[in-house]
């Protein structure tokens, strides 16, 4: 599916935010990226570099402190609570990451790779999805209970339905994210075919609109650098 800036940009303006959500957390922003034109394939030299600096950044800023008791992360602790997740046994995926820092981040294919530096390097929950494989506008909701969320296991494609109350992601055809970035489904990740995708990067209050506005920069520079003539819009929405 082709699609030119003017595309892009209508699709950007369909993101919505639920009331549920914003009266869940009112300082809550999420900053969509979307990009076309860009060159999928396996983790290679560039993505490397990007990773290696994500993780001497992480080591740096943390300075030997536990990810969750970083401000941004402690909120995000707070607000997967809030809708009754545990924390502790599903992380917001900012942390998931920075805890797998001291071993050493998962090199999974260059676009990941690049998401996945920066999610990491500015302490942001941050996710990567195939546009091409969404079913309309993405909506950040607090799930019916109805809303079908298709992952795998043992190889199988399995369909689960996620409690009434968790905070979702979604689009016309179920739910792309659940707890809110903890665990995207199958039907929309990104392939080594992908070449038009959505990036989110989600704020609490800790973040101000500055910070969050350099991680989406240096997303946006990173995706062009590793995918020359790629076309990129965004938008923050609140």
């Amino acid at each position: 599916m082709a699609a030119d800036t003017a595309d892009i940009k209508a699709w950007l303006d369909t993101v919505a935010i639920g009331p549920a959500v914003r009266t869940l957390r009112p300082d809550y922003r999420a900053l969509v990226v979307v990009a076309e034109g860009l060159l999928p394939g396996p983790s290679d030299e560039a993505s490397e570099k990007l990773l290696a600096s994500a993780e001497e950044t992480a080591r740096a800023r943390l300075a030997g402190a536990a990810p969750e008791d970083h401000p941004h992360l402690a909120a995000w602790r707070e607000a997967f609570r809030a809708f009754g997740a545990k924390p502790q046994r599903t992380r917001p995926s900012a942390e998931a990451l920075l805890r797998r820092v001291p071993a050493g981040l998962p090199r999974v294919d260059r676009l990941t790779d690049i998401y996945n530096a920066i999610s990491v390097a500015h302490v942001l929950p941050l996710g990567g999805e195939d546009l091409d494989h969404y079913a309309g506008p993405a909506r950040l909701i607090r799930a019916t209970g109805e809303e079908p969320f298709a992952t795998t296991a043992g190889g199988e494609t399995v369909v689960e339905h996620c409690p009434p109350g968790e905070v979702v992601w979604s689009d016309d055809a179920g739910v792309t994210c659940r707890r809110w970035n903890w665990r995207q489904c199958a039907r929309t990740r990104l392939t080594l075919t992908t070449t038009r995708a959505v990036f989110i990067l989600d704020a609490l209050g800790p973040m101000d609109d500055d910070a969050l506005d350099a991680a989406g920069q240096a997303l946006v520079d990173a995706l062009i650098a590793s995918s020359p003539g790629a076309t990129v819009a965004s938008r923050l929405v609140r």
